[in-house]
This record gives structure tokens, sequence and C-alpha cells, in this order.
């Protein structure tokens, strides 16, 4: 799979839109960007992270709690600190600031939690293309994303909008065909390709533990239209 920046986004679902912007910039330290509208009473709050994203989508309605899914932490890295801190954002979703370079993170990473570390490893290197460079940690790009071994089981029929971490987004030239061969390769379908407008055109794939993963052809990006 060939990128379209050597960035991994991450979203964010939220009823909490003022605490949540609030936290991001205040006490982690983002730079917000500029929002963005995705209908279904859902305002997206872009911030910087480097040349990564946090996407906090603010939603008009009352949201879903989701149980305890994959992402289990994001890592943020920080120059306010020279060790690892963790912090809890409004919703309680657990970030670590670490010092820029710390186990080669720039920007964003997650660290998801998986029932088979070998399996996913797999997946995110044949399929996805991630390069492994140490057990249990891959690079995206510029960016890394870490796997630990864990006993969270996933609620397959829970829906992305739902409180929490929720996905990632990779940034590609052809969503339709990175789509396609992503499912040929073994992932799972979360979403079809569909159009935003001028903005993107997007599709979700699932990863063996269920992970939301956006595969995103953003105009904006590839310099392309959509």
């Amino acid at each position: 799979m060939q990128l379209a920046k050597p960035f991994y986004d991450v979203g964010i679902f939220s009823n909490q839109s003022e605490a949540q912007r609030a936290f991001w910039q205040q006490q982690v330290g983002l730079a917000f960007d500029h929002s963005l509208k995705l209908g279904g009473g859902v305002l997206q709050h872009r911030h910087n992270a480097g040349g990564a994203v946090l996407k906090l989508n603010d939603a008009r309605d009352p949201l879903p709690s989701a149980s305890a899914g994959p992402i289990d932490e994001l890592l943020v890295a920080s120059s306010k600190v020279q060790a690892p801190q963790l912090l809890n954002d409004p919703d309680g979703n657990q970030v670590r600031l670490v010092p820029s370079g710390y186990r080669g993170i720039q920007g964003l990473a997650v660290q998801l939690k998986v029932q088979d570390v070998a399996r996913s490893t797999h997946f995110y290197a044949e399929v996805l293309g991630l390069r492994p460079e140490e057990p249990g940690l891959l690079a995206c790009g510029d960016t890394r994303l870490l796997l630990v071994a864990g006993a969270t089981v996933t609620d397959l029929a829970a829906p992305l909008g739902a409180i929490g971490l929720r996905y990632i987004t990779l940034q590609v030239f052809d969503c339709d065909a990175t789509y396609a061969s992503a499912l040929a390769a073994g992932a799972t379908s979360g979403r079809e390709p569909a159009t935003l407008g001028s903005t993107a055109r997007i599709a979700f794939i699932r990863d063996p533990d269920g992970t939301w993963i956006e595969l995103s052809e953003r105009a904006s990006v590839t310099g392309k239209a959509v």
C-alpha cells in the first residue's frame, strides 16, 4: 500500500466538545487547524500533531458508550515532557505524552491491545504494508504502531460513532483500489467506499481485533479531485 502522507491520523468521538478542545489544546498542546462538517450532526475539529491529525468528532446527538476496544492508548510526541506522562481526556481515554522520538514516535501513535501480537503484526505488515521494527512495534511512514497482548474482545456490532478512541486514518492515493486490495489480502470490510463532497473519498476496513481503519483519498493530500 502506498501512503499519500507518511503519518496516520487518529479519530475520537465525543459529546464533550468544549472540554475536549480545552484538553487537547491546553493540556496536550495541539494546534487547532479547522473544523469540518461530516454530516449527520457531526462536526470534526482537526488538530495538528506534527504531520498527523487528531480528529475530534463532536456529535450533536448522544453517543453510545463503547466497550473497551483495541485502541488502548494514544501517544503524543511533546516538547513539554522529558519522560512519558499519562493523562486522561474528559471521556477517560488514556493519553500518554512522550518525548519526541520516543520509540520512534513523531506526532501521534496508538497502542493497540490485541489478542495475538504475531497475527496482528502479520496483518499490518502484509495487508497494509507497515514495516516491523521490533517485536510489537511497526513503522507507518514516520509514525509508529505499538501492539501489546491483551484479552480485549471487541463488540464487532458496535457502531463506529461511539464515545472514545475509535479509528485510525491512512491517507492513500486511491481509496477504491486500496480497499479492494486490503479485502483481498484478508481485511474485513467496515464500510464501502463513499465520497464526502469534494473533500475526500473514504472507506473503512477492520483488523483481526475489530479496529476501525479509515482509508482516505483526501483531495488536499493527494492533489487530485475526488
